[in-house]
């Protein structure tokens, strides 16, 4: 390869407007309706802005999407893989129309782009999943929820959006082409991780850009919020830690502001074509460490790519490498694809959930899986569950016997573990967090979030929260384990008294109110409880004394490993 690979389309196709446009759009925009985006679509917009989707100018209209989805291509007849969409609630759609230039702003207001309204139409989940199976390559999950709206339209850069960890390591396109021509690269191999690199992918990596002879560019998928993304510094730090075995005259290092999207195949052909237009020719699709399994191997992605026509292959001009599963040689020291052992070789392997569970239970990780730098810094991000935080998270009827526990285990807890306990009961919450609301469904759920945000707080900062409302809705509680696991660890109790044994024990007459009609969906009478289906633990209180539950709770909390 003469020359660096030309960008996707030919030419980079960055959507900065020019600084004379911008100060006419920054007036422009003090009369423009806003839309407000979420992290995931500021990443978006920014390899928009940046020219690492060029050729594409804006957010995709319907046409282009239902292209895009049935037959990979847009309506000129280029390849692309995966719909770029924008899409809003319902609400903030409200009065937008074509011809409408509206601004886009991040959480905290600031300005990155306007967008010129070319349509606007109401998402079909159902319907773009049927046109993407129709392909023979089915969305793994929906571009877009129900109740959500599409804007559709050109985009003018005003600006990047701000962010304010590892500056020097944020190259554009244009800045990464620029660096490599001055090396005098020409022909290089991408690899775009999401996870920490180790030993197995360092060998292979490395080897991969040396048959090749290919320059190579680390280049890892950080687009995440660093303030929410508990694993966003593990993997730059790691990352940054692992650089040095690399050949420094050879490789390269820096940030992808792509953010997973779990597409399959798709996902994998859009960045390639965001690896080429950042100047690379080769890309490595696999090898990272999923919590069950092993290193999940990009043999089927490449194996897919093959099935590709010659001409949609010849436009994506990017030679997809898959990673395979990778051995150890015990007796050569070495890592070889499993493929390529010798017959009868003592072989090693670990998958993601063992490192996971080594890494929370403080046990050794050996030296033939990763390198000591690397391993210094997950130990930093992610520390055993004895100096982790956790949240214990009873839920059950009222009358159950949830606060009396919740109460005891504090108490307990505080006394044998020395660390801060927050009790978060559900009568307290309502009294200092959420004295607003009502008991309507949609309340109750606002209630329970409110809980699960200052119970992650709580968790991410090494400290115990002991949460203790009714809880009767299944997607609520799995929404607050979401927000809690990140961090630390999450023990959902089921109180699992019945609703008899709870009306028995109503000394404030709740159950007999509700049943005469005087409380409107009162759990367990006019509205339902949806029994856990997978506590980790489920304590009924008629059978036992508070002293035995709380013995039972502790118990499980030393088994797993979060009590020193």
């Amino acid at each position: 390869m003469d020359t660096l690979i030309t960008p996707y389309g030919g030419t980079l196709a960055p959507l900065l407007a020019s600084p004379e446009r911008i100060h006419a759009i920054r007036r422009e925009a003090r009369e423009m309706a806003s839309l407000d985006l979420d992290w995931r679509q500021i990443c978006q917009l920014e390899l928009l802005i940046t020219g690492a989707l060029s050729p594409l100018a804006g957010f995709m209209g319907r046409g282009e999407m239902t292209a895009v989805l049935s037959g990979m291509k847009l309506p000129d007849g280029r390849f692309w893989p995966l719909p770029v969409m924008l899409a809003v609630p319902e609400k903030a759609a409200r009065g937008l129309a074509p011809g409408q230039s509206v601004s886009l702003r991040d959480g905290e207001g600031f300005m990155p782009a306007v967008l010129h309204i070319s349509e606007v139409w109401a998402a079909d989940p159902d319907a773009e999943g049927d046109l993407a199976a129709s392909s023979g390559l089915p969305l793994a999950a929906p571009l877009a929820g129900a109740g959500m709206v599409y804007v559709a339209g050109r985009v003018e850069g005003v600006a990047l959006p701000p962010r304010h960890d590892f500056l020097s390591l944020r190259l554009s396109p244009a800045e990464s082409r620029e660096r490599f021509q001055r090396r005098g690269w020409r022909r290089v191999l991408a690899y775009q991780p999401t996870q920490p690199m180790h030993r197995p992918h360092h060998e292979f990596v490395l080897r991969t850009a040396m048959g090749l002879e290919a320059n190579l560019l680390i280049h890892p998928m950080a687009g995440a919020d660093p303030v929410m993304d508990a694993s966003h510094f593990a993997l730059v730090r790691a990352t940054q830690a692992i650089m040095p075995r690399f050949p420094a005259a050879t490789s390269d290092f820096a940030l992808n502001p792509m953010v997973p999207v779990a597409a399959g195949p798709r996902e994998s052909w859009l960045k390639a074509i965001v690896a080429r237009n950042y100047g690379c020719s080769h890309l490595i699709i696999g090898g990272e460490t999923p919590m069950a399994g092993d290193f999940r191997r990009g043999e089927d992605v490449t194996g897919l790519h093959a099935s590709l026509s010659e001409a949609a292959r010849a436009e994506l001009g990017v030679n997809l490498i898959g990673f395979p599963r990778m051995v150890y040689l015990d007796d050569r020291d070495e890592y070889l694809p499993e493929a390529e052992a010798p017959e009868g070789a003592r072989t090693l392997a670990m998958s993601g959930g063992e490192l996971s569970r080594r890494l929370m239970r403080g046990m050794t990780i050996p030296a033939w899986f990763t390198y000591p730098e690397v391993l210094e810094e997950l130990r930093k991000a992610y520390p055993p569950r004895g100096r982790q935080g956790f949240t214990v998270f009873f839920t059950g009827l009222s009358g159950a016997g949830k606060s009396t526990l919740a109460r005891a285990l504090t108490v307990k807890l505080m006394e044998m573990d020395g660390r801060r306990v927050t009790l978060l009961d559900g009568d307290i919450v309502r009294r200092h967090l959420s004295s607003e609301l009502g008991f309507s469904k949609a309340h109750r759920d606002i209630n329970i979030r409110r809980i699960g945000y200052v119970a992650s707080e709580i968790t991410k900062h090494g400290g115990i929260a002991i949460c203790a409302p009714i809880a009767p809705y299944t997607s609520t509680r799995r929404a607050v384990r979401d927000m809690i696991e990140p961090w630390g660890g999450f023990l959902e109790i089921h109180v699992a008294t019945s609703i008899a044994v709870c009306e028995s024990r109503d000394r404030k007459g709740l159950y007999a109110k509700a049943r005469a009609g005087l409380i409107p969906e009162f759990t367990g009478v006019s509205d339902p409880y949806e029994v856990p289906e997978k506590p980790e633990l489920a304590i009924d209180t008629a059978q036992c004394s508070v002293d035995e539950a709380v013995q039972l709770i502790v118990l499980k909390l030393e088994n797993e490993g979060f009590l020193r």
